[in-house]
C-alpha cells in the first residue's frame, strides 16, 4: 500500500512540474518581441518585460541615448532671426565676462596694428584698441537680437489688402569675407493678409539681419523670409541696392559699382504685381 502511495504522490509531482515548464514556455514566449509586418515604421526601441502575471511595460531606461545633431557655430536656428547658435549666449553674458571678452579683443586689435608695423602706443592709436572693439560689437549686435522681440504687440488686424511699400531704407552692415562695409538703401514692401505690421518694424527688422556679418544676397533674403513668418502676408518684396568698400578699395578697386539684390515671394512673385512693386519703389526699366 506504501509503495502505491509513493507512486501516487511522485506522479502528481511530475504533473504539476510539467504544467509549470509548460505555463513557463507560454510566458516566454508571449514575452518575445512581436516581428515589424505593419506598414508604419516600427519603434525605434523597444523591449517588452513582465512585470507580474499578465503586465507588461516598456523599458525606457535601457533604450540607448539619441544623439542631438551638431550644428554649426554660426548656423541660424531658423533662418528667420532666432539668434545665432555661436551667440545666443552673450545675450545674459555677465558684465565681468563681457569686460573680460572686450579685453580680448582689445588685444587683437593691437596685434594686428603692431603687424602692420604700427607703434600702438603712439597717441593717435593709444585708444583705437577699445574703439574698434566697441565699434565691432555695435555692428554684429544684431546676432543678438530676434524679430519676435521687435515685433513684439507690433501686429494689427486689418482688411487693407493693397501693397505696402518702405522704400530707401537706409543699410550699413559688414562683408563677412573682408570685414569692411557695404552700405545702400532696401525696399521692402507686402500684401497683407488678415494683419499689417507696425510701419517702424519694417526698417528694425532690417536693421537686425544688417547688423551682422553678412553678404548681400542673404540679407535680402533674410529680411523678405522674416517678414513672411511675422505678419503671414500674401507675399513679401525686398529689393537691396548696395555700395560695397571691398570692390571700391580693394580688388578690383571700382567705385560707384551699385550691386542690386531681389527676393519674391507669395503673390509678389506674378510679374503683374513684381513690376507694381519696382515702378512704385522707382526701379522700373524705361
Amino acid at each position: 500500500m506504501a509503495s502505491v502511495g509513493g507512486a501516487g504522490v511522485r506522479s502528481s509531482k511530475r504533473k504539476h512540474q510539467e504544467t509549470k515548464v509548460e505555463k513557463l514556455k507560454t510566458d516566454t514566449s508571449s514575452a518575445m518581441p512581436v516581428p515589424f509586418t505593419g506598414n508604419s515604421a516600427p519603434p525605434l526601441y523597444s523591449v517588452e518585460i513582465r512585470h507580474g502575471p499578465g503586465k507588461t511595460a516598456h523599458d525606457l531606461d535601457n533604450q540607448p541615448a539619441l544623439k542631438k545633431p551638431k550644428l554649426p557655430l554660426a548656423a541660424e536656428l531658423d533662418g528667420f532671426g532666432l539668434q545665432s547658435n555661436a551667440t545666443r549666449s552673450l545675450t545674459a553674458e555677465e558684465p565681468k565676462l563681457v569686460a573680460c571678452r572686450l579685453d580680448r579683443m582689445r588685444g587683437a586689435v593691437r596685434t594686428l596694428l603692431e603687424c602692420i608695423g604700427e607703434d600702438p602706443d603712439r597717441e593717435g592709436l593709444q585708444d583705437t584698441p577699445s574703439r574698434y572693439a566697441n565699434a565691432l560689437l555695435f555692428l554684429t549686435s544684431g546676432h543678438q537680437m530676434n524679430v519676435d522681440t521687435i515685433v513684439n504687440k507690433a501686429l494689427f488686424h486689418e482688411s487693407h489688402h493693397g501693397m505696402v511699400i518702405m522704400r530707401d531704407i537706409e543699410i550699413c552692415s559688414l562683408c563677412e569675407h573682408h570685414l569692411l562695409p557695404f552700405t545702400g538703401k532696401m525696399h521692402i514692401g507686402y500684401v497683407p493678409s488678415s494683419a499689417v505690421i507696425g510701419l517702424s518694424k519694417l526698417p528694425r527688422i532690417a536693421e537686425i539681419f544688417s547688423r551682422r556679418l553678412q553678404i548681400q544676397e542673404r540679407l535680402t533674403k533674410e529680411v523678405a523670409h522674416a517678414i513672411m513668418e511675422a505678419v503671414k502676408p500674401q507675399g513679401v518684396a525686398v529689393v537691396m541696392e548696395a555700395s560695397h568698400l571691398c570692390i571700391s578699395m580693394r580688388g578690383v578697386q571700382k567705385p560707384g559699382t551699385i550691386t542690386i539684390t531681389s527676393h519674391f515671394s507669395g503673390c509678389l512673385e506674378q510679374s503683374d504685381l513684381r513690376s507694381e512693386f519696382l515702378g512704385l519703389v522707382g526701379m522700373s526699366r524705361a
